[in-house]
């Protein structure tokens, strides 16, 4: 899609063909170091997955986290909209 312009999104007709995603972060440390949130959202049926991460991971660890946590389990989606963050345009 150009870049600047207004697109409609498409329609979601099917739960998870169809999500959304973003980062919180800024977040106090846990144990495990994590401080930053990756928030992926079905479009269609609004239920989401919260991924804790570091904002320093790397964007092939996240790809795996992906994997492992959002495609087992509902298959590869047909559109992601995101913020054009740094780490998806890289």
């Amino acid at each position: 899609m150009p870049v600047g312009l207004l697109q409609p999104l498409p329609i979601a007709e099917w739960k998870w063909d169809h999500i959304t995603m973003d980062f919180v972060i800024g977040l106090p440390r846990t144990r495990s170091k994590k401080n930053g949130v990756w928030v992926i959202v079905d479009r269609l049926t609004k239920l989401a997955h919260f991924l804790a991460m570091k904002t320093t991971d790397p964007m092939n660890s996240l790809a795996k986290l992906y994997i492992q946590e959002v495609v087992r389990l509902h298959g590869i989606p047909l559109s992601i909209v995101s913020d054009r963050d740094p780490k998806f345009t890289s």
